[in-house]
Protein backbone atom coordinates (compact mmCIF):
# COMPACT_ATOMS: atom_id res chain seq x y z
CA UNK A 1 0.00 0.00 0.00
CA UNK A 2 2.91 2.38 0.67
CA UNK A 3 4.29 2.02 -3.16
CA UNK A 4 0.20 2.57 -4.35
CA UNK A 5 -0.20 5.57 -2.29
CA UNK A 6 3.06 6.94 -2.56
CA UNK A 7 2.97 7.16 1.56
CA UNK A 8 5.71 5.66 4.07
CA UNK A 9 3.58 4.06 7.15
CA UNK A 10 5.11 3.58 10.63
CA UNK A 11 3.55 0.59 12.24
CA UNK A 12 0.49 3.20 13.94
CA UNK A 13 -0.43 3.89 10.64
CA UNK A 14 -0.26 0.37 9.28
CA UNK A 15 -2.81 -0.64 12.03
CA UNK A 16 -5.04 2.21 11.60
CA UNK A 17 -5.11 1.59 7.72
CA UNK A 18 -5.59 -1.74 8.16
CA UNK A 19 -8.73 -1.21 9.73
CA UNK A 20 -12.36 -1.00 8.25
CA UNK A 21 -13.09 2.15 6.55
CA UNK A 22 -16.32 2.98 9.30
CA UNK A 23 -13.57 2.69 12.18
CA UNK A 24 -10.93 5.06 10.50
CA UNK A 25 -8.79 3.07 8.39
CA UNK A 26 -8.56 2.15 4.96
CA UNK A 27 -10.14 -0.81 4.86
CA UNK A 28 -6.94 -2.85 3.30
CA UNK A 29 -7.47 -5.60 6.13
CA UNK A 30 -4.50 -7.46 7.72
CA UNK A 31 -4.43 -11.61 6.98
CA UNK A 32 -2.97 -12.03 10.20
CA UNK A 33 -6.12 -10.19 12.04
CA UNK A 34 -8.92 -11.31 9.56
CA UNK A 35 -7.55 -14.90 8.94
CA UNK A 36 -8.32 -16.33 12.83
CA UNK A 37 -12.10 -14.57 12.57
CA UNK A 38 -12.67 -16.33 9.22
CA UNK A 39 -11.66 -19.74 10.50
CA UNK A 40 -13.66 -19.82 13.94
CA UNK A 41 -16.54 -18.44 11.81
CA UNK A 42 -16.67 -21.05 8.73
CA UNK A 43 -15.68 -23.52 11.67
CA UNK A 44 -19.05 -22.83 13.54
CA UNK A 45 -21.07 -22.26 10.98
CA UNK A 46 -20.24 -26.04 9.01
CA UNK A 47 -20.54 -27.32 12.57
CA UNK A 48 -23.89 -29.10 12.10
CA UNK A 49 -22.95 -30.04 8.32
CA UNK A 50 -19.73 -31.86 10.03
CA UNK A 51 -21.24 -33.64 12.06
CA UNK A 52 -24.07 -34.87 10.15
CA UNK A 53 -21.66 -36.12 7.68
CA UNK A 54 -19.15 -37.61 10.51
CA UNK A 55 -22.04 -38.98 12.40
CA UNK A 56 -21.09 -42.94 12.08
CA UNK A 57 -17.39 -41.64 11.88
CA UNK A 58 -15.73 -41.61 15.40
CA UNK A 59 -13.70 -38.17 14.51
CA UNK A 60 -11.34 -36.82 17.20
CA UNK A 61 -12.27 -33.12 18.03
CA UNK A 62 -10.35 -30.67 15.55
CA UNK A 63 -7.74 -29.71 17.72
CA UNK A 64 -7.01 -26.64 15.28
CA UNK A 65 -10.29 -24.98 16.44
CA UNK A 66 -8.70 -24.53 20.16
CA UNK A 67 -5.09 -23.72 19.09
CA UNK A 68 -6.45 -20.71 16.57
CA UNK A 69 -9.22 -19.72 19.05
CA UNK A 70 -6.19 -19.18 21.13
CA UNK A 71 -5.04 -17.23 19.18
CA UNK A 72 -7.98 -14.98 18.55
CA UNK A 73 -7.93 -14.48 22.15
CA UNK A 74 -4.31 -13.45 22.18
CA UNK A 75 -5.14 -10.59 19.65
CA UNK A 76 -7.98 -9.36 22.28
CA UNK A 77 -5.32 -8.48 25.05
CA UNK A 78 -5.74 -10.03 28.94
CA UNK A 79 -8.36 -7.33 29.65
CA UNK A 80 -10.75 -7.20 26.84
CA UNK A 81 -14.38 -8.37 27.71
CA UNK A 82 -14.67 -10.70 24.76
CA UNK A 83 -12.62 -12.85 26.50
CA UNK A 84 -14.94 -14.59 28.87
CA UNK A 85 -17.34 -14.84 25.68
CA UNK A 86 -16.96 -17.64 23.12
CA UNK A 87 -19.72 -16.45 20.06
CA UNK A 88 -21.19 -19.33 19.19
CA UNK A 89 -21.58 -17.54 15.56
CA UNK A 90 -20.94 -17.90 11.85
CA UNK A 91 -20.72 -14.95 10.90
CA UNK A 92 -17.05 -13.00 10.72
CA UNK A 93 -18.01 -9.98 11.67
CA UNK A 94 -19.16 -11.45 15.81
CA UNK A 95 -15.46 -12.75 15.92
CA UNK A 96 -14.08 -9.86 13.80
CA UNK A 97 -15.27 -7.06 15.45
CA UNK A 98 -13.82 -7.78 18.98
CA UNK A 99 -10.07 -8.36 16.97
CA UNK A 100 -11.39 -4.37 15.50
CA UNK A 101 -12.08 -2.80 19.07
CA UNK A 102 -8.85 -3.89 20.46
CA UNK A 103 -6.78 -2.09 17.48
CA UNK A 104 -8.80 1.01 17.82
CA UNK A 105 -8.33 0.52 21.71
CA UNK A 106 -4.96 0.09 21.20
CA UNK A 107 -4.63 3.47 18.93
CA UNK A 108 -6.10 5.22 20.95
CA UNK A 109 -3.88 4.69 23.67
CA UNK A 110 -0.94 5.48 21.79
CA UNK A 111 -2.10 8.44 20.32
CA UNK A 112 -1.08 11.56 22.53
CA UNK A 113 -0.55 14.54 20.61
CA UNK A 114 -4.11 16.19 19.99
CA UNK A 115 -3.25 16.77 16.56
CA UNK A 116 -3.33 12.63 16.28
CA UNK A 117 -6.31 12.07 18.49
CA UNK A 118 -8.42 15.07 15.90
CA UNK A 119 -7.40 13.36 13.16
CA UNK A 120 -8.46 9.60 14.06
CA UNK A 121 -11.74 10.49 15.62
CA UNK A 122 -12.50 12.95 12.34
CA UNK A 123 -11.51 9.49 10.63
CA UNK A 124 -14.15 7.40 12.52
CA UNK A 125 -17.07 10.31 11.78
CA UNK A 126 -20.08 9.18 10.08
CA UNK A 127 -19.32 9.25 6.12
CA UNK A 128 -15.48 11.01 6.62
CA UNK A 129 -14.25 7.88 4.47
CA UNK A 130 -16.96 7.91 1.77
CA UNK A 131 -14.95 8.79 -0.87
CA UNK A 132 -12.98 5.47 -0.43
CA UNK A 133 -15.95 3.71 -1.07
CA UNK A 134 -17.26 5.73 -4.60
CA UNK A 135 -16.06 4.38 -7.71
CA UNK A 136 -13.76 6.20 -9.88
CA UNK A 137 -16.24 7.06 -12.06
CA UNK A 138 -14.57 10.26 -14.36
CA UNK A 139 -18.26 11.12 -15.72
CA UNK A 140 -19.90 11.05 -12.35
CA UNK A 141 -16.91 13.19 -10.77
CA UNK A 142 -16.15 10.49 -8.50
CA UNK A 143 -12.45 9.85 -9.91
CA UNK A 144 -9.66 11.16 -7.37
CA UNK A 145 -5.75 11.30 -9.39
CA UNK A 146 -2.59 9.98 -7.85
CA UNK A 147 -1.53 12.82 -6.01
CA UNK A 148 -5.56 13.78 -4.38
CA UNK A 149 -5.34 10.01 -3.05
CA UNK A 150 -1.87 10.10 -1.87
CA UNK A 151 -3.03 13.59 0.12
CA UNK A 152 -5.93 12.27 1.00
CA UNK A 153 -4.91 8.91 2.41
CA UNK A 154 -1.81 11.04 4.38
CA UNK A 155 -3.95 13.88 6.00
CA UNK A 156 -6.02 10.37 7.16
CA UNK A 157 -3.26 8.14 8.10
CA UNK A 158 -1.14 11.79 9.58
CA UNK A 159 1.09 10.53 7.07
CA UNK A 160 4.37 12.69 6.20
CA UNK A 161 2.78 14.64 3.11
CA UNK A 162 6.16 17.29 2.27
CA UNK A 163 9.35 18.45 3.30
CA UNK A 164 8.97 21.09 5.75
CA UNK A 165 8.79 24.82 4.19
CA UNK A 166 7.40 28.10 4.60
CA UNK A 167 3.64 28.90 3.35
CA UNK A 168 3.70 32.49 1.21
CA UNK A 169 1.76 33.87 4.08
CA UNK A 170 4.45 33.42 6.13
CA UNK A 171 3.89 30.62 8.19
CA UNK A 172 6.12 27.52 8.48
CA UNK A 173 4.40 24.15 7.14
CA UNK A 174 5.90 20.80 9.00
CA UNK A 175 6.21 17.76 7.15
CA UNK A 176 2.23 17.03 7.69
CA UNK A 177 1.40 19.65 5.39
CA UNK A 178 -1.93 20.50 6.95
CA UNK A 179 -1.61 23.82 7.49
CA UNK A 180 -2.69 24.72 3.71
CA UNK A 181 -5.95 23.27 4.46
CA UNK A 182 -7.04 26.42 7.00
CA UNK A 183 -4.63 28.72 5.81
CA UNK A 184 -6.35 32.19 4.59
CA UNK A 185 -4.74 32.82 1.57
CA UNK A 186 -4.85 29.04 0.54
CA UNK A 187 -6.07 28.40 -2.99
CA UNK A 188 -9.94 27.23 -4.21
CA UNK A 189 -11.84 28.16 -1.53
CA UNK A 190 -13.99 30.16 -3.50
CA UNK A 191 -14.25 27.23 -6.01
CA UNK A 192 -14.83 24.59 -3.37
CA UNK A 193 -17.41 26.18 -2.38
CA UNK A 194 -19.22 26.79 -5.32
CA UNK A 195 -18.52 23.02 -6.34
CA UNK A 196 -20.46 21.57 -3.07
CA UNK A 197 -23.46 23.97 -3.48
CA UNK A 198 -23.43 23.13 -7.47
CA UNK A 199 -23.76 19.75 -5.87
CA UNK A 200 -26.45 20.17 -3.79
CA UNK A 201 -28.33 22.19 -5.69
CA UNK A 202 -28.38 19.62 -8.90
CA UNK A 203 -29.43 16.76 -6.07
CA UNK A 204 -32.53 18.82 -5.54
CA UNK A 205 -33.36 19.17 -9.23
CA UNK A 206 -32.63 15.70 -9.90
CA UNK A 207 -35.22 15.18 -6.18
CA UNK A 208 -37.88 17.27 -8.73
CA UNK A 209 -37.41 20.18 -6.23
CA UNK A 210 -36.93 23.40 -8.17
CA UNK A 211 -34.41 25.90 -6.29
CA UNK A 212 -32.12 28.57 -7.03
CA UNK A 213 -28.72 29.67 -6.23
CA UNK A 214 -27.86 32.68 -4.02
CA UNK A 215 -31.82 34.16 -3.52
CA UNK A 216 -31.63 37.82 -3.94
CA UNK A 217 -34.65 38.21 -1.93
CA UNK A 218 -32.81 36.88 1.40
CA UNK A 219 -30.39 39.47 1.40
CA UNK A 220 -29.97 40.06 5.24
CA UNK A 221 -29.55 43.86 6.24
CA UNK A 222 -25.49 43.42 5.69
CA UNK A 223 -26.08 41.97 2.10
CA UNK A 224 -25.25 38.35 2.67
CA UNK A 225 -27.61 35.89 1.57
CA UNK A 226 -27.65 31.81 2.07
CA UNK A 227 -26.24 29.66 -0.87
CA UNK A 228 -29.77 28.56 -1.72
CA UNK A 229 -33.23 28.30 -1.49
CA UNK A 230 -36.01 25.72 -2.58
CA UNK A 231 -38.63 27.33 -4.67
CA UNK A 232 -41.73 25.10 -3.35
CA UNK A 233 -42.08 24.21 0.76
CA UNK A 234 -39.48 21.67 2.09
CA UNK A 235 -41.73 20.66 5.18
CA UNK A 236 -44.28 21.96 6.93
CA UNK A 237 -45.20 24.97 3.88
CA UNK A 238 -42.08 26.10 4.27
CA UNK A 239 -39.21 26.61 1.83
CA UNK A 240 -35.81 25.67 2.23
CA UNK A 241 -32.56 27.34 2.70
CA UNK A 242 -28.95 26.28 3.31
CA UNK A 243 -25.46 27.57 3.50
CA UNK A 244 -22.46 25.89 3.16
CA UNK A 245 -18.58 26.31 4.72
CA UNK A 246 -16.05 24.23 5.49
CA UNK A 247 -13.74 24.01 8.24
CA UNK A 248 -10.31 22.42 8.79
CA UNK A 249 -10.47 19.31 11.96
CA UNK A 250 -6.93 20.24 12.88
CA UNK A 251 -6.89 24.37 12.64
CA UNK A 252 -5.27 25.09 16.12
CA UNK A 253 -8.62 26.99 16.68
CA UNK A 254 -10.38 23.93 16.67
CA UNK A 255 -8.23 21.18 18.43
CA UNK A 256 -9.26 22.01 21.83
CA UNK A 257 -12.52 20.43 20.87
CA UNK A 258 -11.82 18.22 17.32
CA UNK A 259 -9.27 16.51 20.12
CA UNK A 260 -12.29 15.13 21.85
CA UNK A 261 -15.01 14.96 19.87
CA UNK A 262 -15.46 13.99 16.16
CA UNK A 263 -17.22 16.50 14.35
CA UNK A 264 -16.75 19.34 17.10
CA UNK A 265 -15.48 21.64 14.06
CA UNK A 266 -17.96 21.60 11.99
CA UNK A 267 -21.12 21.37 14.92
CA UNK A 268 -19.33 24.78 15.34
CA UNK A 269 -19.26 25.93 12.38
CA UNK A 270 -22.75 24.96 11.59
CA UNK A 271 -23.58 27.03 15.80
CA UNK A 272 -21.93 30.30 13.60
CA UNK A 273 -24.17 29.67 10.43
CA UNK A 274 -27.54 29.49 12.63
CA UNK A 275 -26.55 33.22 14.16
CA UNK A 276 -26.19 34.45 11.19
CA UNK A 277 -28.94 33.77 9.56
CA UNK A 278 -31.02 34.29 12.26
CA UNK A 279 -33.46 36.94 10.32
CA UNK A 280 -35.06 33.88 7.73
CA UNK A 281 -35.23 30.49 10.59
CA UNK A 282 -38.93 32.59 11.48
CA UNK A 283 -40.08 32.11 7.93
CA UNK A 284 -37.91 29.63 6.33
CA UNK A 285 -36.66 25.63 6.58
CA UNK A 286 -32.79 27.11 7.51
CA UNK A 287 -29.78 24.17 7.03
CA UNK A 288 -26.39 24.97 7.73
CA UNK A 289 -23.90 22.76 5.89
CA UNK A 290 -20.85 22.49 7.74
CA UNK A 291 -18.11 19.93 6.33
CA UNK A 292 -14.63 19.59 7.77
CA UNK A 293 -11.72 18.87 5.76
CA UNK A 294 -11.45 15.27 7.40
CA UNK A 295 -14.79 14.10 6.60
CA UNK A 296 -17.34 14.87 9.51
CA UNK A 297 -20.35 16.66 8.60
CA UNK A 298 -22.74 18.24 11.18
CA UNK A 299 -25.71 16.46 12.35
CA UNK A 300 -27.92 18.56 10.78
CA UNK A 301 -26.24 18.83 7.84
CA UNK A 302 -25.93 14.90 7.75
CA UNK A 303 -30.04 14.46 7.99
CA UNK A 304 -30.60 16.95 5.56
CA UNK A 305 -28.68 15.53 2.79
CA UNK A 306 -30.00 11.92 3.44
CA UNK A 307 -33.44 13.45 3.18
CA UNK A 308 -32.61 14.44 0.36
CA UNK A 309 -31.18 11.28 -0.82
CA UNK A 310 -34.25 9.28 0.16
CA UNK A 311 -36.18 11.67 -1.87
CA UNK A 312 -33.52 11.53 -4.95
CA UNK A 313 -34.23 7.40 -4.67
CA UNK A 314 -38.26 8.19 -4.67
CA UNK A 315 -37.98 10.01 -8.03
CA UNK A 316 -34.99 7.43 -9.41
CA UNK A 317 -36.20 3.72 -7.61
CA UNK A 318 -32.52 3.49 -6.89
CA UNK A 319 -31.91 3.12 -3.10
CA UNK A 320 -28.21 4.11 -3.58
CA UNK A 321 -28.90 7.72 -4.09
CA UNK A 322 -27.99 8.65 -0.44
CA UNK A 323 -24.67 6.94 -0.33
CA UNK A 324 -24.17 8.37 -3.74
CA UNK A 325 -24.66 12.13 -2.86
CA UNK A 326 -22.52 11.40 0.51
CA UNK A 327 -19.57 10.03 -1.91
CA UNK A 328 -19.90 12.98 -4.31
CA UNK A 329 -19.77 15.59 -1.31
CA UNK A 330 -16.78 13.27 0.08
CA UNK A 331 -14.96 13.34 -3.02
CA UNK A 332 -15.10 17.12 -3.70
CA UNK A 333 -13.53 17.85 -0.35
CA UNK A 334 -10.67 15.18 -0.82
CA UNK A 335 -10.19 16.50 -4.55
CA UNK A 336 -10.03 20.77 -3.10
CA UNK A 337 -7.80 19.61 0.02
CA UNK A 338 -5.28 18.88 -2.90
CA UNK A 339 -5.18 22.58 -4.22
CA UNK A 340 -5.33 23.93 -0.47
CA UNK A 341 -2.26 21.79 0.02
CA UNK A 342 -0.50 22.82 -2.80
CA UNK A 343 -1.39 26.32 -2.21
CA UNK A 344 1.08 26.28 0.67
CA UNK A 345 4.09 25.76 -1.65
CA UNK A 346 5.43 29.13 -3.44
CA UNK A 347 5.35 28.84 -7.33
CA UNK A 348 8.19 31.25 -9.48
CA UNK A 349 7.48 31.49 -12.82
CA UNK A 350 10.10 29.92 -15.16
CA UNK A 351 13.11 32.28 -16.06
CA UNK A 352 14.98 29.98 -18.18
CA UNK A 353 12.77 30.68 -21.34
Amino acid sequence: MSSITNTELTDLQWIQASLPVRNGGRGVRRVSSLAPSAFLASAAGTRDLQALILSKCQSPIDSHITSVMSVWKSRLGPDSSAQSVVPDSGKQHTWDQPCVDADITGLKSALTDSRDKARFLAATAPHSGDWLNALPITTCGLRLDNESIRIAVGLRLGCKLCEPHKCPCGAKVDALGSHGLSCKQSSGRSARHFQLNDCIWRSLQRADIPSIKEPLGLIRTDGKHPDGLTLIPWKGGKSLTWDATVTDTVAESYLSTTAIEAGAAAEAAAVRKEAKYAEIINSHIFIPLAFETLGPINSKGTAFLSELGRRISTCTSDPRESSFLFQRLSVTIQRFNRIAFEGSFIHTADTDS
